[in-house]
């Protein structure tokens, strides 16, 4: 949910934006190739990854392993691109099929590159955007390599660890 909040007077009457979205949906694979698969909670390991996915430090074994890189400690994507590829390529997209860690419902991913926020009871600090790959078409069989440029999802480095469930809370943390 997205609201515009009136700022106090060290802003000079300027609108902030101010958010709380929601955990919908939870997925990791073990290996590169493999069908991600649904979970109810996860366990995220500050500085490393995803407890059993492949990307998790020390045990790399996604597609893009070759190419380490600190800031891709977990992975988001938000709900209503799910939605907008539907609406507006006719694709639909499970959130399976994205290849992301965690859909976000009410979070606005783009806007959060370099920012700090509360995935749960975990603290994440957003890295850069996710860019679409060839890699995700070829898996699915769906063109969805244009109409997900710039709505890709989100890349994030893991301060603080924990338990992530459905349902769990995401916030900013300033």
């Amino acid at each position: 949910m997205l609201d515009i909040v009136s700022a106090g007077p060290a802003q000079s009457g300027a609108a902030q934006l101010g958010w709380t979205g929601v955990v919908r949906f939870l997925h990791l694979a073990p290996r590169a190739f493999l069908p991600m698969r649904a979970a109810e909670s996860i366990t995220l390991v500050a500085g490393r990854g995803i407890e059993g996915d492949r990307y998790m430090v020390g045990r790399e074994e996604g597609f893009y392993s070759h190419k380490p890189e600190e800031g891709r400690q977990v992975t988001l994507f938000e709900l209503e691109t799910l939605i907008a590829l539907k609406r507006d390529a006719g694709i639909e997209l499970g959130p399976e099929e994205h290849r992301r860690n965690v859909t976000v419902e009410g979070v606005p991913l783009n806007h959060l590159v370099g920012r700090r926020f509360w995935l749960g009871e975990t603290l994440l600090e957003a890295t850069r955007l996710s860019v679409p790959c060839r890699h995700i078409e070829e898996i699915t069989g769906k063109a969805i390599f244009d109409p997900l440029i710039n709505r890709s999802g989100l890349n994030c480095r893991i301060l603080q660890g924990g338990a992530v469930r459905l349902g769990d809370t995401v916030r900013n943390a300033a």
